[in-house]
Protein backbone atom coordinates (compact mmCIF):
# COMPACT_ATOMS: atom_id res chain seq x y z
CA UNK A 1 0.00 0.00 0.00
CA UNK A 2 1.37 3.40 -1.00
CA UNK A 3 1.40 6.19 1.54
CA UNK A 4 0.67 9.17 -0.71
CA UNK A 5 -3.08 8.91 -1.22
CA UNK A 6 -5.43 11.83 -0.92
CA UNK A 7 -8.93 11.36 0.50
CA UNK A 8 -11.79 13.70 -0.29
CA UNK A 9 -14.81 13.54 2.02
CA UNK A 10 -18.21 14.33 0.55
CA UNK A 11 -20.18 15.60 3.54
CA UNK A 12 -22.86 17.32 1.48
CA UNK A 13 -25.50 15.10 3.13
CA UNK A 14 -24.00 15.36 6.63
CA UNK A 15 -21.22 13.65 8.53
CA UNK A 16 -20.83 11.46 11.61
CA UNK A 17 -18.05 9.29 12.97
CA UNK A 18 -19.71 5.97 12.17
CA UNK A 19 -20.60 7.15 8.66
CA UNK A 20 -16.99 8.09 7.94
CA UNK A 21 -15.83 4.76 9.32
CA UNK A 22 -18.30 2.90 7.11
CA UNK A 23 -17.18 4.84 4.04
CA UNK A 24 -13.52 4.01 4.66
CA UNK A 25 -14.33 0.32 5.18
CA UNK A 26 -16.31 0.36 1.93
CA UNK A 27 -13.28 1.97 0.23
CA UNK A 28 -11.11 -0.97 1.29
CA UNK A 29 -9.90 -0.39 4.85
CA UNK A 30 -9.44 -3.67 6.71
CA UNK A 31 -11.80 -4.19 9.63
CA UNK A 32 -9.10 -6.27 11.33
CA UNK A 33 -6.64 -3.37 11.37
CA UNK A 34 -9.35 -1.07 12.71
CA UNK A 35 -10.31 -3.52 15.46
CA UNK A 36 -6.66 -3.91 16.48
CA UNK A 37 -6.11 -0.18 17.00
CA UNK A 38 -9.44 0.39 18.75
CA UNK A 39 -8.70 -2.52 21.09
CA UNK A 40 -5.28 -1.00 21.84
CA UNK A 41 -7.03 2.06 23.32
CA UNK A 42 -10.02 0.41 25.05
CA UNK A 43 -9.17 -3.31 25.31
CA UNK A 44 -12.18 -5.60 25.08
CA UNK A 45 -14.60 -2.71 25.47
CA UNK A 46 -16.32 -2.71 22.07
CA UNK A 47 -17.19 -5.04 19.21
CA UNK A 48 -17.07 -3.72 15.63
CA UNK A 49 -19.06 -5.14 12.74
CA UNK A 50 -19.70 -3.94 9.18
CA UNK A 51 -22.89 -4.59 7.22
CA UNK A 52 -23.86 -3.78 3.64
CA UNK A 53 -27.08 -1.72 3.65
CA UNK A 54 -29.02 0.61 1.37
CA UNK A 55 -29.92 4.21 2.04
CA UNK A 56 -32.61 5.68 -0.24
CA UNK A 57 -31.81 2.84 -2.63
CA UNK A 58 -28.02 3.38 -2.64
CA UNK A 59 -25.46 0.81 -1.51
CA UNK A 60 -23.51 1.74 1.62
CA UNK A 61 -21.66 0.16 4.54
CA UNK A 62 -22.89 0.65 8.08
CA UNK A 63 -20.42 0.04 10.90
CA UNK A 64 -21.90 -0.88 14.26
CA UNK A 65 -20.03 -0.32 17.51
CA UNK A 66 -21.40 -2.54 20.26
CA UNK A 67 -20.22 -1.69 23.81
CA UNK A 68 -19.15 -4.78 25.74
CA UNK A 69 -19.16 -3.15 29.17
CA UNK A 70 -22.01 -1.43 31.00
CA UNK A 71 -21.87 2.11 32.39
CA UNK A 72 -18.79 3.32 30.57
CA UNK A 73 -17.27 6.24 32.50
CA UNK A 74 -17.58 9.85 31.42
CA UNK A 75 -14.09 10.81 30.32
CA UNK A 76 -12.23 14.10 30.43
CA UNK A 77 -10.00 15.33 27.64
CA UNK A 78 -6.99 14.56 29.86
CA UNK A 79 -8.16 10.97 30.34
CA UNK A 80 -8.66 10.41 26.63
CA UNK A 81 -5.29 11.97 25.85
CA UNK A 82 -3.60 9.63 28.33
CA UNK A 83 -5.41 6.61 26.86
CA UNK A 84 -4.15 7.50 23.39
CA UNK A 85 -0.64 8.27 24.59
CA UNK A 86 -0.34 4.94 26.36
CA UNK A 87 -1.82 2.78 23.61
CA UNK A 88 0.27 0.70 21.22
CA UNK A 89 -0.76 2.62 18.10
CA UNK A 90 1.03 3.62 14.90
CA UNK A 91 2.35 7.14 15.42
CA UNK A 92 0.15 8.78 12.80
CA UNK A 93 -2.97 7.03 14.13
CA UNK A 94 -2.20 8.33 17.63
CA UNK A 95 -1.44 11.85 16.39
CA UNK A 96 -4.58 12.06 14.27
CA UNK A 97 -6.88 10.68 16.97
CA UNK A 98 -5.36 13.04 19.53
CA UNK A 99 -5.85 15.95 17.15
CA UNK A 100 -9.53 15.11 16.69
CA UNK A 101 -10.20 14.99 20.41
CA UNK A 102 -8.14 18.14 20.96
CA UNK A 103 -10.37 19.90 18.44
CA UNK A 104 -13.45 18.59 20.24
CA UNK A 105 -12.11 19.72 23.60
CA UNK A 106 -11.47 23.21 22.23
CA UNK A 107 -15.03 23.41 20.89
CA UNK A 108 -16.62 22.15 24.12
CA UNK A 109 -14.46 24.55 26.15
CA UNK A 110 -15.74 27.45 24.06
CA UNK A 111 -19.34 26.29 24.45
CA UNK A 112 -19.17 25.92 28.23
CA UNK A 113 -16.70 28.71 29.00
CA UNK A 114 -14.18 26.46 30.78
CA UNK A 115 -10.55 25.43 30.13
CA UNK A 116 -10.16 22.59 27.64
CA UNK A 117 -8.44 20.48 30.30
CA UNK A 118 -11.62 20.54 32.38
CA UNK A 119 -13.96 19.43 29.61
CA UNK A 120 -16.01 16.33 30.43
CA UNK A 121 -17.20 14.62 27.29
CA UNK A 122 -20.67 13.16 27.21
CA UNK A 123 -21.68 11.52 23.92
CA UNK A 124 -18.18 12.17 22.61
CA UNK A 125 -16.52 10.40 25.54
CA UNK A 126 -18.64 7.28 25.15
CA UNK A 127 -17.12 4.07 23.92
CA UNK A 128 -18.77 4.24 20.52
CA UNK A 129 -17.31 7.68 19.79
CA UNK A 130 -13.85 6.62 20.96
CA UNK A 131 -14.13 3.67 18.61
CA UNK A 132 -15.34 5.92 15.77
CA UNK A 133 -12.44 8.39 16.09
CA UNK A 134 -9.68 5.82 16.56
CA UNK A 135 -11.31 3.60 13.93
CA UNK A 136 -11.38 6.38 11.33
CA UNK A 137 -7.73 7.21 11.99
CA UNK A 138 -6.78 3.52 11.81
CA UNK A 139 -8.70 3.15 8.52
CA UNK A 140 -6.92 6.16 7.01
CA UNK A 141 -3.60 4.60 7.96
CA UNK A 142 -4.56 1.22 6.53
CA UNK A 143 -5.52 2.90 3.24
CA UNK A 144 -2.28 4.87 3.06
CA UNK A 145 -4.00 8.26 3.18
CA UNK A 146 -1.49 11.07 3.60
CA UNK A 147 -3.75 14.10 3.07
CA UNK A 148 -7.45 14.89 3.28
CA UNK A 149 -9.87 17.56 2.15
CA UNK A 150 -13.65 17.81 2.38
CA UNK A 151 -16.71 19.40 0.86
CA UNK A 152 -19.07 21.83 2.52
CA UNK A 153 -20.96 20.16 5.35
CA UNK A 154 -24.72 19.78 5.70
CA UNK A 155 -25.36 20.41 9.39
CA UNK A 156 -29.17 20.11 9.49
CA UNK A 157 -31.88 22.15 11.15
CA UNK A 158 -34.44 21.91 13.94
CA UNK A 159 -33.80 20.69 17.47
CA UNK A 160 -32.25 17.60 19.06
CA UNK A 161 -32.18 15.99 22.51
CA UNK A 162 -28.64 15.73 24.00
CA UNK A 163 -26.97 15.16 27.37
CA UNK A 164 -27.26 18.94 27.86
CA UNK A 165 -30.99 18.92 27.13
CA UNK A 166 -32.99 20.12 24.15
CA UNK A 167 -30.67 22.06 21.82
CA UNK A 168 -30.93 23.76 18.42
CA UNK A 169 -29.33 22.23 15.34
CA UNK A 170 -26.47 22.61 14.67
CA UNK A 171 -25.68 21.86 18.28
CA UNK A 172 -23.28 24.35 19.93
CA UNK A 173 -20.18 22.16 19.56
CA UNK A 174 -20.83 21.65 15.84
CA UNK A 175 -21.42 25.38 15.42
CA UNK A 176 -18.05 26.08 17.04
CA UNK A 177 -16.30 23.46 14.92
CA UNK A 178 -17.90 24.93 11.78
CA UNK A 179 -16.18 28.30 12.24
CA UNK A 180 -14.13 28.96 9.12
CA UNK A 181 -15.73 26.09 7.17
CA UNK A 182 -18.42 26.24 4.49
CA UNK A 183 -21.72 24.78 5.76
CA UNK A 184 -25.44 24.75 4.92
CA UNK A 185 -28.53 23.35 6.60
CA UNK A 186 -29.08 20.62 3.99
CA UNK A 187 -32.24 19.24 5.60
CA UNK A 188 -33.97 18.71 8.91
CA UNK A 189 -32.59 16.97 11.99
CA UNK A 190 -28.99 16.64 13.18
CA UNK A 191 -27.00 15.87 10.03
CA UNK A 192 -23.53 16.63 11.40
CA UNK A 193 -22.37 15.32 14.77
CA UNK A 194 -19.56 16.82 16.84
CA UNK A 195 -17.44 13.72 16.23
CA UNK A 196 -17.86 13.83 12.45
CA UNK A 197 -17.28 17.58 12.28
CA UNK A 198 -14.19 17.33 14.49
CA UNK A 199 -12.64 14.70 12.22
CA UNK A 200 -13.01 17.03 9.25
CA UNK A 201 -11.75 20.12 11.05
CA UNK A 202 -8.79 18.34 12.65
CA UNK A 203 -7.62 16.31 9.66
CA UNK A 204 -8.81 17.99 6.45
CA UNK A 205 -6.51 20.70 5.11
CA UNK A 206 -9.15 22.49 3.06
CA UNK A 207 -12.81 22.87 2.15
CA UNK A 208 -13.20 22.22 -1.57
CA UNK A 209 -15.21 20.51 -4.25
CA UNK A 210 -13.83 17.24 -5.57
CA UNK A 211 -10.18 18.01 -6.42
CA UNK A 212 -8.42 16.87 -9.57
CA UNK A 213 -7.09 13.36 -8.94
CA UNK A 214 -6.84 9.91 -10.43
CA UNK A 215 -9.62 8.11 -8.58
CA UNK A 216 -8.63 4.75 -7.11
CA UNK A 217 -11.54 3.92 -4.82
CA UNK A 218 -14.89 5.23 -3.64
CA UNK A 219 -16.52 4.32 -0.35
CA UNK A 220 -20.02 5.06 0.94
CA UNK A 221 -20.82 5.02 4.65
CA UNK A 222 -24.35 4.91 6.03
CA UNK A 223 -25.94 6.66 8.95
CA UNK A 224 -28.39 4.80 11.18
CA UNK A 225 -31.52 6.34 9.64
CA UNK A 226 -32.87 5.52 6.19
CA UNK A 227 -34.68 8.65 5.07
CA UNK A 228 -36.94 8.19 2.01
CA UNK A 229 -35.83 10.32 -0.92
CA UNK A 230 -32.60 11.40 0.76
CA UNK A 231 -29.53 9.16 1.00
CA UNK A 232 -28.18 9.47 4.55
CA UNK A 233 -24.57 8.76 3.57
CA UNK A 234 -21.01 10.07 3.53
CA UNK A 235 -18.81 9.39 0.51
CA UNK A 236 -15.02 9.13 0.50
CA UNK A 237 -13.08 9.36 -2.77
CA UNK A 238 -9.47 8.13 -2.74
CA UNK A 239 -6.96 9.26 -5.33
CA UNK A 240 -3.27 8.90 -6.06
CA UNK A 241 -0.99 11.69 -4.91
CA UNK A 242 -1.35 14.65 -2.57
CA UNK A 243 -3.00 17.85 -3.80
CA UNK A 244 -0.95 20.77 -5.00
CA UNK A 245 0.33 23.38 -2.55
CA UNK A 246 -2.51 25.55 -1.29
CA UNK A 247 -2.79 29.23 -2.19
CA UNK A 248 -2.33 30.29 1.43
CA UNK A 249 1.26 29.00 1.27
CA UNK A 250 2.66 31.17 -1.55
CA UNK A 251 6.22 31.02 -2.87
CA UNK A 252 8.59 33.83 -1.88
CA UNK A 253 11.47 34.83 -4.18
CA UNK A 254 14.91 33.99 -2.79
CA UNK A 255 18.54 33.89 -3.87
CA UNK A 256 21.04 31.12 -3.13
CA UNK A 257 24.66 32.27 -2.83
CA UNK A 258 27.38 29.61 -2.91
CA UNK A 259 31.15 29.43 -2.79
CA UNK A 260 33.61 26.52 -2.66
CA UNK A 261 36.42 27.13 -0.14
CA UNK A 262 39.43 24.86 0.39
CA UNK A 263 41.95 27.04 2.23
CA UNK A 264 40.18 28.63 5.20
CA UNK A 265 41.19 27.80 8.77
CA UNK A 266 38.20 25.67 9.97
CA UNK A 267 38.21 27.51 13.31
CA UNK A 268 36.88 30.57 11.46
CA UNK A 269 33.74 28.95 10.06
CA UNK A 270 31.45 29.35 13.12
CA UNK A 271 31.84 33.13 13.11
CA UNK A 272 31.51 33.29 9.33
CA UNK A 273 28.12 31.58 9.55
CA UNK A 274 27.02 33.65 12.56
CA UNK A 275 28.05 36.87 10.82
CA UNK A 276 26.03 36.03 7.72
CA UNK A 277 22.95 35.33 9.83
CA UNK A 278 23.41 38.61 11.71
CA UNK A 279 23.51 40.40 8.34
CA UNK A 280 20.06 39.06 7.49
CA UNK A 281 20.60 35.72 5.77
CA UNK A 282 17.59 33.44 6.09
CA UNK A 283 19.96 30.48 6.48
CA UNK A 284 23.65 29.66 6.08
CA UNK A 285 25.33 26.26 6.10
CA UNK A 286 28.40 24.23 5.10
CA UNK A 287 28.65 21.00 3.10
CA UNK A 288 31.95 19.02 3.00
CA UNK A 289 33.09 18.37 -0.59
CA UNK A 290 36.11 17.07 -2.52
CA UNK A 291 37.45 19.56 -5.07
CA UNK A 292 39.74 19.06 -8.05
CA UNK A 293 43.01 17.25 -7.38
CA UNK A 294 41.30 15.51 -4.42
CA UNK A 295 41.46 18.52 -2.12
CA UNK A 296 38.99 18.50 0.82
CA UNK A 297 36.89 21.65 0.98
CA UNK A 298 33.51 23.10 1.96
CA UNK A 299 30.63 24.59 0.01
CA UNK A 300 29.28 27.64 1.80
CA UNK A 301 25.58 28.16 1.03
CA UNK A 302 23.60 31.25 1.97
CA UNK A 303 19.85 31.70 1.39
CA UNK A 304 18.53 35.25 1.39
CA UNK A 305 15.93 37.66 0.03
CA UNK A 306 16.84 39.22 -3.35
CA UNK A 307 17.40 42.68 -1.85
CA UNK A 308 20.02 41.24 0.53
CA UNK A 309 22.12 39.69 -2.22
CA UNK A 310 24.74 42.42 -2.58
CA UNK A 311 25.35 42.86 1.15
CA UNK A 312 25.73 39.13 1.77
CA UNK A 313 27.87 38.59 -1.33
CA UNK A 314 30.28 41.24 -0.07
CA UNK A 315 30.25 39.64 3.37
CA UNK A 316 31.22 36.26 1.90
CA UNK A 317 34.08 37.81 -0.08
CA UNK A 318 35.24 39.72 3.00
CA UNK A 319 35.10 36.90 5.57
CA UNK A 320 36.28 33.94 3.51
CA UNK A 321 39.18 33.23 1.14
CA UNK A 322 36.98 32.56 -1.90
CA UNK A 323 37.66 34.40 -5.16
CA UNK A 324 34.09 34.23 -6.40
CA UNK A 325 30.44 33.69 -5.47
CA UNK A 326 27.82 32.06 -7.65
CA UNK A 327 24.16 33.04 -7.42
CA UNK A 328 20.88 31.42 -8.37
CA UNK A 329 17.26 32.50 -8.20
CA UNK A 330 15.08 30.28 -5.99
CA UNK A 331 11.47 30.02 -4.82
CA UNK A 332 10.98 29.45 -1.12
CA UNK A 333 7.86 27.89 0.42
CA UNK A 334 7.71 28.53 4.16
CA UNK A 335 5.30 27.03 6.66
CA UNK A 336 3.98 29.75 9.00
CA UNK A 337 5.59 29.58 12.42
CA UNK A 338 4.64 30.76 15.88
CA UNK A 339 5.87 30.58 19.45
CA UNK A 340 3.96 29.30 22.47
CA UNK A 341 5.48 29.57 25.95
CA UNK A 342 5.35 26.62 28.35
CA UNK A 343 6.52 26.27 31.95
CA UNK A 344 9.57 24.08 32.55
CA UNK A 345 11.22 23.74 36.00
CA UNK A 346 9.91 27.10 37.16
CA UNK A 347 11.01 28.92 34.00
CA UNK A 348 9.57 29.59 30.55
CA UNK A 349 10.65 27.87 27.36
CA UNK A 350 9.37 28.95 23.96
CA UNK A 351 7.98 26.18 21.76
CA UNK A 352 8.31 26.83 18.03
CA UNK A 353 5.22 25.61 16.19
CA UNK A 354 4.90 25.22 12.45
CA UNK A 355 1.26 25.42 11.36
CA UNK A 356 -0.93 25.31 8.27
CA UNK A 357 -4.50 26.63 8.14
CA UNK A 358 -4.59 26.76 11.93
CA UNK A 359 -3.42 23.15 12.37
CA UNK A 360 -0.07 22.34 13.99
CA UNK A 361 2.37 20.60 11.63
CA UNK A 362 5.66 20.73 13.58
CA UNK A 363 6.55 21.20 17.25
CA UNK A 364 10.04 21.86 18.64
CA UNK A 365 11.33 23.56 21.82
CA UNK A 366 13.49 26.59 21.03
CA UNK A 367 16.94 25.23 21.74
CA UNK A 368 18.48 28.54 22.86
CA UNK A 369 15.89 28.66 25.68
CA UNK A 370 16.60 25.02 26.54
CA UNK A 371 20.36 25.57 26.63
CA UNK A 372 20.05 28.73 28.74
CA UNK A 373 17.80 26.99 31.27
CA UNK A 374 20.09 23.96 31.42
CA UNK A 375 23.05 26.22 32.24
CA UNK A 376 21.07 28.04 34.90
CA UNK A 377 19.93 24.78 36.54
CA UNK A 378 23.26 23.02 36.11
CA UNK A 379 21.57 20.11 34.35
CA UNK A 380 22.19 18.28 31.05
CA UNK A 381 20.59 19.89 28.03
CA UNK A 382 19.05 16.58 26.98
CA UNK A 383 17.07 16.38 30.24
CA UNK A 384 15.72 19.92 29.92
CA UNK A 385 14.91 19.27 26.26
CA UNK A 386 12.94 16.16 27.21
CA UNK A 387 11.02 18.11 29.88
CA UNK A 388 10.23 20.91 27.42
CA UNK A 389 8.99 18.39 24.84
CA UNK A 390 6.76 16.75 27.46
CA UNK A 391 5.46 20.14 28.62
CA UNK A 392 4.58 21.04 25.04
CA UNK A 393 2.60 17.82 24.60
CA UNK A 394 0.82 18.37 27.94
CA UNK A 395 -0.18 21.83 26.73
CA UNK A 396 -1.81 20.29 23.64
CA UNK A 397 1.00 21.32 21.26
CA UNK A 398 0.97 18.18 19.14
CA UNK A 399 0.93 17.55 15.41
CA UNK A 400 -2.62 17.82 14.12
CA UNK A 401 -3.95 19.92 17.02
CA UNK A 402 -5.41 23.41 16.65
CA UNK A 403 -3.00 26.31 16.94
CA UNK A 404 -3.78 27.90 20.33
CA UNK A 405 -5.03 31.47 20.57
CA UNK A 406 -2.04 32.54 22.68
CA UNK A 407 0.48 31.70 19.93
CA UNK A 408 2.59 34.65 18.81
CA UNK A 409 4.17 34.96 15.33
CA UNK A 410 7.76 33.76 15.12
Amino acid sequence: MTDDRHAWIDASAGVAGDMLLGALVDAGAGLGAIRRDVDAVVPGAVRLSATAVTRAGLHAVHVTVQPMIADAPRRTWSTIRDLLAGAALPERVRDRATAVFARLADAEAQVHGIPAQDVHFHEVGALDSLADVVGVCAALEDLGVATLSASEVAVGAGRVRTAHGDLPVPVPAVAQLARGWRVRSGGTGELATPTGMAVIRALATGCEDLPSMQVEAVGVGAGSRDVPGRANVVRVVLGAGAPAASPDRPADPAVLLEANVDDLDPRLWPEVLSGLLRCGAADAWLVPIIMKKGRPAHTLSVLCRPEQTEVLRERILRDTSTLGVREGAMRKYATPRAFVDVAVSGATVAIKVGHHRGVIAQVMPEFDDVAALARRLGRPERQVLAEATAAAAAAGLIVGATLPANARPA
